[in-house]
């Protein structure tokens, strides 16, 4: 996976909304971030995610202010 694309997913998927902010601020168009939400929508509501990754990505809806 590329380092840069790693280093994102970590921060999203962090728990820590300053993290998690300063993350989705680096997305340079919208429809980069809405592709973003979407997919941690998905982990945070379909099956075959692990409780860590579900947890972390509601973690990170919440910090972005989206309900699930």
């Amino acid at each position: 996976m590329d380092k840069w694309l790693e280093k994102f997913w970590g921060e999203v998927l962090s728990r820590d909304p300053q993290r998690i902010l300063a993350a989705m601020d680096s997305l340079e168009d919208d429809q980069e971030r809405e592709a973003i939400i979407a997919h941690l929508q998905c982990m945070a509501t379909e099956e075959g995610w692990l409780e860590p990754q579900r947890i972390s990505a509601e973690a990170a809806l919440k910090a972005l202010g989206i309900n699930k």
